[in-house]
């Protein structure tokens, strides 16, 4: 399985989606398959600003613990609150409805320090 095409990568394995002065971060498939059964997601409230560089939040899974690290800076404007419910939609659908936060920035520049999907799913095939 492919990584969406729209979608850029970092190397600790989140997608970014760039809609406007909004981005959609999540986990990638292969982040998904490496940590199995995801049973726990946390994410830092709505209204919190970080930084880029800084944890979102977190993810366990029966393995470990993984933080979710944002490559932009803004403030959280929405967590997916259907997969705090229920984490498994990581490893089920982590680029529909596993999606986890939704931060709004102010600077797009930090996209091109990220993959493209193929130098994406090159590096870290599934």
């Amino acid at each position: 399985m492919s990584s969406p095409t729209e979608c850029r990568f970092s190397d600790s394995h989140e997608w970014f989606l760039l809609d406007g002065d909004v981005v959609t971060i999540g986990i990638s498939q292969f982040a998904a398959n490496e940590l199995t059964d995801i049973t726990y997601v946390e994410m830092q409230p709505v209204g919190t600003s970080i930084a880029a560089g800084d944890s979102a939040g977190e993810v366990e899974s029966v393995k470990t613990t993984s933080d979710i690290i944002s490559s932009y800076p803004g403030e959280i404007i929405e967590i997916n609150e259907a997969v705090s419910d229920d984490p498994s939609l990581l490893n089920s659908d982590p680029f529909g409805s596993g999606w986890l936060i939704k931060i709004r920035i102010e600077d797009t520049s930090n996209a091109e320090s990220l993959m493209d999907q193929s130098t994406y799913d090159e590096k870290y095939p599934v």
